[in-house]
Parts: C-alpha cells; sequence; structure tokens
C-alpha cells in the first residue's frame, strides 16, 4: 500500500512539474531570444510560487504559529489559482498560435503583390565619339582580350546596361521573427487572461456572498408554517486569508434577509479557536427568531471539532451532534460528518432520526450530500448541505460533480429533497471562478396552502 501510495504520489509531482515546466517554457523560454535575465526571472517566479503554496498548505494543516500561515497565505494560495489558468491559457494558446501565425503570412504575401515593380533603368545614349578616323585612313590594329568570364572575344556583360534590380532572396530571420512575435503575443494575452479570471474571481469572493431564494414544497409541511424561511450558509472558511471582516459581512448579509431560522452547515473554519476566535465572534449577532443552528463539517475535524462546537455554542449558536429538536410545525435534525468517524464521532441517524414521528414534516442538517442516501432511509423531507463549493475554480466542477451526486441547487431523490449550497468563503485560493458564492434562504412552501 506505501508503494503505490509514493507511485501515485511520484506520477502526480511529474505531472506537476511538466505541466509547470510547459507554462515557463510558453510564457518565458519561447519568448525571449536566449538565455538572459528573463528566463532566469520567469523560472524563479514559477517555482517560488510552488514553494509558497506548498508552505501555505502544509503551514496551514501542521498548525504552524498563525502569523507565518498568514504570510504563505496570500501569495501561495493565489498562485495555486494562478497557475491553474496560466495552464489553461497556454493550452488554449496553442489554437490560436497557428491561426496567427497564417494570418501574418498570408497578410505579409498580400502586402508583396501589393507593391508596383520598379521601372527598369533606361541606358543612357552613348557619348559622341571624339576620336573618330578620318575617311579613307585604316584604323590601327589592335589586340582584343578575350573575356575572362564568358571566353568569347568582346562579348558585352549579360547585366550591363540593362538596367535589372537584383532582388535578394527572403531573410532567413523573417520566419523565426515572426515566430518570436506570435509567440510573444500570445503569451502576454495568455497572462493578462490568466490574471484578469483570478483577480475577478478573487474580487467576487472578498466582496461577500450574494443571496439566492428558492421555494422548497413538503408535503407533511402544514398550512401553518407555509413561508417559513432558512437561511442555510455553509463552507465559510475562516482562517488566515478570510478574516473577521469576511465574517462580518457574511452575518450582516444573513440578518438582511430576516430568516426565521439559521443553519450553518459545516466547515466554518480553517484553524484553531485560539487562532481564529477572534475571527468568529460576529456569528454571535446572528438574529433568527427560532434560532441560528450549527453542525461539523470535514474542516472542523482537521482543525479540533469539539473546541469549535463548544465555542459556537458560546457564540449563542446551537450545535446539532446526532441530535434533533422540535420545532412547532416540523423536526428539526442534524448528524455529524463523515469525517468525524475516524475520531468515534461520525453520523449516527439512529440517535438523530430513529425515534421520530414520521407523520411530521423532517429538514436535517447534514454538510455533504453523499449523505443523502441515508436521508432517504430514514424518510427525511428535506436535507440542507454544502463541502462541494460549486466546484470553485472551472473546471474543478466536473471533479466535484463526478464525486457528489448534487454538486449544487435543489434535486430530489424519491420523496427526499436535497439542497446543496455553493457556500460563502472559499478553501485554498480566495478565488471563484464560475461558481459564485452564495448564502440560500429556503422558503419552505405547504402544498396544503
Amino acid at each position: 500500500m506505501v508503494v503505490v501510495f509514493a507511485l501515485v504520489a511520484l506520477a502526480v509531482v511529474g505531472v506537476i512539474a511538466t505541466a509547470n515546466w510547459y507554462v515557463w517554457r510558453r510564457l518565458f523560454r519561447d519568448t525571449t531570444r536566449g538565455p538572459g535575465p528573463v528566463r532566469r526571472i520567469g523560472a524563479a517566479v514559477v517555482a517560488g510560487g510552488w514553494v509558497l503554496a506548498v508552505g501555505a498548505l502544509v503551514a496551514e494543516r501542521a498548525g504552524a504559529p498563525f502569523w507565518l500561515q498568514r504570510v504563505l497565505a496570500w501569495p501561495g494560495f493565489l498562485w495555486l489559482a494562478l497557475s491553474i489558468y496560466l495552464l489553461l491559457a497556454v493550452l488554449a494558446g496553442e489554437i490560436v498560435r497557428p491561426l496567427l501565425r497564417r494570418f501574418l503570412e498570408r497578410r505579409a504575401s498580400g502586402r508583396r503583390r501589393a507593391e508596383p515593380e520598379p521601372e527598369p533603368r533606361k541606358s543612357p545614349a552613348p557619348a559622341p565619339d571624339t576620336n573618330r578616323i578620318p575617311a579613307g585612313t585604316a584604323p590601327p590594329k589592335t589586340t582584343e582580350a578575350p573575356d575572362t568570364d564568358t571566353g568569347t572575344p568582346g562579348a558585352p556583360d549579360a547585366d550591363a546596361g540593362t538596367g535589372a534590380l537584383c532582388t535578394p532572396p527572403e531573410s532567413p530571420l523573417a520566419l523565426p521573427s515572426r515566430r518570436l512575435f506570435v509567440s510573444r503575443v500570445v503569451a502576454g494575452a495568455a497572462a493578462a487572461a490568466a490574471v484578469g479570471t483570478v483577480g475577478y474571481g478573487t474580487y467576487g469572493v472578498l466582496n461577500g456572498p450574494s443571496v439566492k431564494r428558492v421555494t422548497v414544497p413538503l408535503a407533511k409541511l402544514p398550512r401553518a408554517a407555509h413561508g417559513f424561511r432558512i437561511a442555510v450558509v455553509s463552507d465559510i472558511h475562516l482562517g488566515p486569508v478570510l478574516g473577521r471582516g469576511f465574517a462580518q459581512k457574511v452575518v450582516d448579509t444573513i440578518n438582511s434577509t430576516q430568516p426565521d431560522l439559521i443553519a450553518v452547515v459545516g466547515d466554518l473554519v480553517d484553524g484553531s479557536v485560539t487562532d481564529l476566535g477572534p475571527a468568529a465572534a460576529p456569528l454571535a449577532q446572528l438574529k433568527a427568531r427560532h434560532g441560528a443552528y450549527f453542525v461539523t463539517g470535514n474542516h472542523e475535524y482537521f482543525s479540533g471539532a469539539e473546541q469549535w462546537v463548544a465555542e459556537v455554542r458560546r457564540l449563542g449558536l446551537i450545535p446539532l451532534e446526532n441530535a434533533r429538536t422540535e420545532l412547532p410545525h416540523f423536526d428539526l435534525a442534524g448528524v455529524n460528518d463523515v469525517a468525524g468517524e475516524d475520531e468515534g464521532q461520525g453520523p449516527d441517524y439512529a440517535k438523530a432520526l430513529g425515534d421520530r414521528d414520521r407523520a411530521r414534516a423532517c429538514v436535517l442538517l447534514a454538510h455533504q450530500p453523499v449523505m443523502i442516501h441515508d436521508a432517504v432511509d430514514h424518510g427525511v423531507d428535506l436535507q440542507l448541505s454544502g463541502h462541494t463549493h460549486g466546484g470553485q475554480l472551472w473546471p474543478g466542477n466536473l471533479i466535484a460533480g463526478a464525486a457528489n451526486p448534487t454538486l449544487a441547487g435543489l434535486e430530489s431523490y424519491g420523496d427526499t429533497q436535497l439542497y446543496v449550497s455553493r457556500g460563502a468563503g472559499a478553501w485554498g485560493p480566495p478565488t471563484r471562478v464560475g461558481a459564485e458564492s452564495d448564502i440560500t434562504v429556503i422558503e419552505l412552501a405547504s402544498r396544503q396552502a
């Protein structure tokens, strides 16, 4: 098993190294005439970016001093996002490159055809001979040397007096120069596209999540609960990048929706209470008529789930650790994340749902969408989840979609409905591309109304 893991790790490192060499080649080697400072600076940027990225990941997981995590996180995590889109951009450039070269070649040949040919030079009129021999006098005898080029005595030069212009052959530097120009144009466009994409995606995260509103009809919901609003927020990921200011934006956005109940469905933090307690403090301001509830996500178990359960309780949230509460018109249950199984704190559906009255509607808080199958078996009407981030960085949605039954949004599984939030924050790079962050207001609808 160890050997297999080592081989897989080696293969992954090889793929990453090859991809980065390819990016360096297209952005720096192919855009310069030869070895020099530009190529060396490019190699330092690519290698240094990955050193910072790996350092940021290791520092976060190893619990390094928080100041060090913050120093490494911004440049390291942003490089991860930038390297993805640099690679995608230079790959797209392979399609543009031959088209641009062909366009330039046709344009150059068109210019040559359009240029008028120069008029031939006229031979000057022969000058009058001032040494004419008088009539009747024999010309002096002279010995004419043969033409050394043709061997024909007195043969005129083939080019003399014709005015023909000698057209030099096309310069051998023309094609390399054109190739260099194309490489620079494509590399510049690729770099601009990658930087612009990451910049826009980062701005979207830091600006705070948007609000989505979704109506979910429940067959068992009584008429009195029609229009009940649940604010669902997941994957805030407070850490060395997203701190107290971001938490305040999330809290203000939730409170602005005036929900009846707030559901925080996991991955609240990436770090310890000691480091991130001040960042999470704004959660104490959450306001809802029926309270705010919390269930663990997989990242809570990386950070110390027990300490965070105690901390959110201190802040006024109600943890649902494999537990259920009976609200006036439906049951609200929550289960621990599957990542807790390694610590003996995994989901316990029997404890949370086993003895409930199935005539009542039930809403389940469970971090990961894959838990929907157990929810179906226990007669849950609606499961609220997060975890996927909607893929976060396109084309990561393809991977996340393959690993989860629902990537984002509302889907039905028999009589059970599953809603998956894209999440409010971001893990790793504080960047989202093609998966806008959100807070969702679920409005329950009674079919009896």
